[in-house]
């Protein structure tokens, strides 16, 4: 008895301590909410401060629609491409902004931070450069992606005990096949394409030669591509710049002054007294004259996308700036997906809406599911029927991505942005050996030769995966016959350009797949040219809004103590891609269980 209450005692004191802690989350996130309602107010900006650019940030093509900032003590983990790129033009004509220091290492996650999205920043930054105002950039630990954007500033400054670590793009698939042998757990394949990867990992222990050839080639492309912008910023050779990096390997600072990387080596506090004198505070104990990007962006950019050519306010019509970020799922799909059906009733909804004169499609995804892609097609080509529809592509728009942008007016696409892999492929488990192992079996009763064709408890017949086989050979020829029809090219030549294979950017405009070489806001601008807007028209993002409890979810996995992966945590890092492999799984859900996606792991880093 004395046991009984005890422990009644302690679960009452744990539901009190329950509720309690309930209620303070409760009243907390109120007051989040309160907090952000208010995070409009405009920050002052003295005259003659740097714009810091803190690179510690994940950049994605789609807005966080729920800003958390005011939990994290304005720390921001997640910023937008537009945010970035509309702070630094603003800044450039801002008589109150006297230069930008670039600083910290990019944090890239997803779909976000990709080369294409880094060109549109490092474009931006240039802009800023040939304004007058200086660009300065502090290293410690710079890898690829952080040298890339850093080499474009008038001044690349590194810490004494820092490095650059810049070996070359590298891409490394992880295969299953070997484990899957092991547990008893039978995979077939049906696809059309030899160059289409994606199931690969799940069939094979290594790359196909195939597959090897086209990885080689994108990768060259896009690594040609960054060593040209890095070459001409600093005032070096491509050769140079190759010569370094296969000489040093991790680039030590006198490595790296001695090959013209960077112009100094300094420690942290030489480079802050330098900008407490440029912005009139030598020898002051207070920090130099500074404003955070983001900070800038809220106080500065509320109104931007209503700005005339005249400086003026414009209220006319609309531009639909629509982001398709995410893997393509059939349904609505859920956050970070592109979910067929909910997309698709975007489109509609801006196709009926007399107010926008043009839709802009931001494409970031590696497509999918092929059904959702064709739904979300149907309506994009439904909305050119009425209205401008002009495609944008960011780092990814390959498979279904492509699927859904070849109707587009016009498609622009950065250098390094991943394109193509025009094919389509079917994959089929069955797990009778695993099942048989545990002494488990399975029998079958039905009313039809194919009634459990679909069946995970074997593997398929010849004649079952004919059918599966007819279905996917269907589905090809019509993506590549509507590639054919909407890009005005040879059905001959898109099949022979197709084969699942990836293109670069500069490769996909080469042979036709892309229109222009140009970043989001050249097409913004094509759009309003497209529509005759003038100058009087504003930008107007979709989707706006995300649902309260995605809200919150997201507000606790903000101070989930592994919500972020350091990159030298290397057992956190095998966690992170391990559940990113097994959640990619959870994508397939086409009805016809046939897709339109780029290789698997194609991940360039």
């Amino acid at each position: 008895m004395k046991n009984f209450f005890t422990s009644m005692l302690g679960a009452l004191v744990a539901l009190i301590i329950f509720a309690c802690g309930a209620a303070l989350l409760f009243f907390g996130f109120i007051g989040a909410i309160i907090a952000m309602g208010n995070q409009g107010k405009i920050e002052n900006v003295e005259n003659g401060s740097y714009l810091v650019f803190d690179l510690e940030a994940n950049i994605t093509d789609s807005p966080p629609t729920v800003d958390f900032s005011a939990l994290t003590g304005g720390r921001v983990d997640t910023i937008q491409l537009r945010t970035v790129t509309r702070a630094l033009r603003a800044a450039a004509k801002d008589d109150r902004i006297s230069g930008v220091l670039i600083k910290g290492a990019l944090a890239p996650s997803g779909y976000g931070t990709g080369y294409a999205a880094l060109k549109e920043v490092r474009t931006a930054l240039a802009e800023f450069k040939a304004s007058g105002k200086p660009v300065k950039a502090y290293l410690t630990f710079a890898q690829t992606k952080d040298f890339y954007l850093a080499s474009v500033a008038d001044e690349v400054v590194i810490d004494p005990y820092g490095m650059i670590f810049m070996p070359g793009l590298a891409s490394q698939p992880m295969f299953y096949a070997g484990a899957f042998e092991k547990y008893g757990i039978g995979v077939q394949v049906t696809r059309v394409g030899k160059y289409k990867s994606y199931v690969e990992p799940y069939t094979r222990k290594d790359m196909s030669p195939e597959n090897r050839e086209q990885i080689q080639k994108l990768l060259d492309d896009v690594w040609g591509s960054l060593l040209d912008d890095i070459a001409k910023s600093r005032g070096v050779t491509v050769a140079q710049v190759q010569a370094t990096v296969d000489s040093e390997g991790l680039i030590r600072p006198e490595a790296a002054k001695a090959a013209k990387l960077v112009d100094r080596i300094e420690y942290r506090d030489e480079v802050i007294d330098d900008l407490k004198a440029k912005t009139g505070r030598k020898n002051s104990k207070d920090a130099f004259k500074q404003i955070a990007l983001a900070s800038y962006a809220k106080s500065s950019m509320d109104h931007a996308d209503f700005v005339k050519a005249d400086g003026k306010v414009g209220h006319g019509s609309r531009i639909a700036l629509v982001y398709a970020e995410g893997a393509i799922v059939d349904g609505d799909g859920e956050a970070g997906e592109i979910g067929g059906d909910k997309f698709s009733r975007e489109i509609r909804t801006l196709r009926l809406d007399e107010n926008v004169k043009a839709i802009v499609l931001r494409v970031n995804s590696p497509g999918g599911s092929a059904s959702a892609s064709e739904t979300i097609q149907r309506e994009l080509r439904l909305a050119r029927k009425v209205k401008p529809v002009i495609v944008s592509m960011g780092s990814y728009a390959a498979s279904g991505g492509y699927w859904i942008s070849t109707y587009g007016d016009r498609i622009f696409a950065e250098p390094t942005t991943i394109t193509g892999s025009i094919g389509v492929f079917g994959i089929q488990f069955d797990i009778k050996k695993l099942a048989n192992d545990f002494g488990i079996t399975f029998d079958t009763v039905k009313t039809g030769k194919f009634a459990d064709a679909l069946t995970i408890s074997r593997p398929k017949t010849e004649e079952e995966l004919a059918v599966l086989q007819r279905m996917v050979d269907w589905i090809y020829d019509q993506f590549t016959a509507k590639v054919a029809e909407s890009r005005h090219l040879e059905l001959s030549f898109v099949k022979e350009i197709a084969q699942g294979r990836v293109w670069s950017g500069t490769e996909a405009k080469k042979i036709g797949l892309v229109d222009e070489i140009g970043g989001l806001d050249v097409a913004i601008k094509y759009a309003a040219d497209k529509a005759k807007l003038g100058t009087n028209y504003r930008v107007v993002e979709y989707p706006r809004k995300k649902e309260l409890a995605e809200a919150i979810g997201e507000m606790l996995e903000r101070f989930h103590p592994t919500s972020r992966v350091s990159s030298h945590d290397i057992v956190a890092q095998i966690t992170e891609r391990l559940k990113a492999e097994l959640k990619a799984l959870h994508t397939y859900n086409d009805p016809q269980g046939v897709y339109a996606r780029m290789p698997m792991d194609l991940s360039v880093r």
